[in-house]
């Protein structure tokens, strides 16, 4: 007999198969509404890696299952949906902020009874009773602000002026519909905070610095943010990183631009980029192969880089204060040691 139950085993094969991640390789268009700057940075910098509990990819899945369902609706009624670009025969597919932004929208429809004449981007969610209850009451731009500026950005790059949004209720298969009108000034404000968050190498500001924040609380960036987790060891959180265009990136310490491949891995010369440990760590001198600081937890020297402690040990490491101490460093040197947590 096993010594996991039916229910345990299905989370271990949908953890399993939905590792930690440092997400995806752009900053998405379905992400640009969040109200949170400092947020969107350390995503798209790859602060830090995250994963999702078996429940919640399950919900991402019921979501998907959803779409062909409301197309199949949609084409009874005599609306025509077209759900795959007919140039890629994909999804339809937008880029923005010199290819490093960049969205997946539902389809396109036309023929809905309103407007029978114009197209629409097609953009579909699912709600549980209590969410959708909301957004049929105050509408999406006031009640869900992150889709309503998705669908801006998708009008905006697909020169469509209109978009359909339609919500399922998970309790009980009740339907929400809205047609939202483009805005050029959202899209151009949205479009120009996507240049200023991919092209910084300086934190944003957050929304909140109080952790017992509720918003904060639920981000899962907090505890990079808030609560002085060192970042994670990759290429875009190194300090010789650069933006390039068409979605490119560069490295100062190689002088050559980073395969795609390698982003995720980093190289053994990483130092990271001082604002990612700017809570805790002060710098105070710095080189092309390192940087000195000071620890503000407890005023001691390190240096992140050769003869000091690596972005790999830094990352590790469960306590800040631990980084230059002198029972560490003395360690270290007595036992040619590596610090690992």
């Amino acid at each position: 007999m096993s010594d996991i139950t039916t229910l345990e085993a299905i989370d271990a094969a949908i953890a399993e198969s939905n590792p930690a991640s440092l997400g995806r390789t752009y900053l998405g268009g379905s992400q640009l509404g969040d109200e949170c700057n400092r947020k969107l940075w350390y995503s798209f910098y790859w602060a830090m890696e995250n994963s999702f509990p078996p429940r919640i990819l399950r919900l991402f899945d019921r979501g998907h299952r959803e779409e062909p369902a409301l197309i199949g609706y949609l084409e009874a009624a005599g609306i025509e949906v077209k759900d795959l670009d007919p140039k890629t025969k994909e999804q339809f597919a937008v880029s923005f902020a010199r290819g490093h932004g960049g969205g997946h929208f539902d389809g396109i429809m036309r023929g809905l009874p309103e407007d029978p004449d114009a197209w629409h981007i097609a953009e579909f969610k699912t709600a549980n009773d209590k969410s959708f209850r909301s957004t049929k009451s105050k509408g999406v731009e006031i009640d869900k602000p992150v889709h309503f500026a998705q669908m801006q950005i998708y009008m905006h790059l697909a020169d469509i002026k209109w978009a359909a949004y339609i919500v399922v209720n998970k309790n009980d298969d009740d339907l929400y519909f809205e047609r939202v009108p483009y805005n050029e000034t959202v899209a151009l404000q949205l479009l120009a905070k996507a240049d200023r968050i991919i092209g910084s190498d300086y934190l944003p500001e957050g929304i909140s610095k109080d952790p017992s924040f509720f918003k904060c609380k639920w981000c899962d960036y907090q505890p990079v943010c808030q609560l002085e987790k060192p970042p994670a060891v990759n290429c875009r959180t190194c300090a010789h990183v650069s933006v390039e265009d068409k979605g490119k990136w560069s490295c100062a310490t190689w002088s050559k631009q980073i395969p795609d491949d390698f982003m995720r891995r980093g190289c053994d010369k990483h130092l990271f980029n001082p604002n990612l440990v700017a809570d805790w760590a002060e710098p105070i001198d710095a080189e092309t192969d390192f940087v000195r600081y000071v620890n503000k937890k407890t005023g001691a020297e390190f240096v992140n880089g050769p003869g000091g402690y690596s972005s790999a040990e830094i990352s590790a490491s469960e306590d800040v204060a631990m980084i230059g101490s002198p029972e560490i460093d003395a360690l270290k040197e007595q036992m040619d040691g590596t610090l690992v947590g």
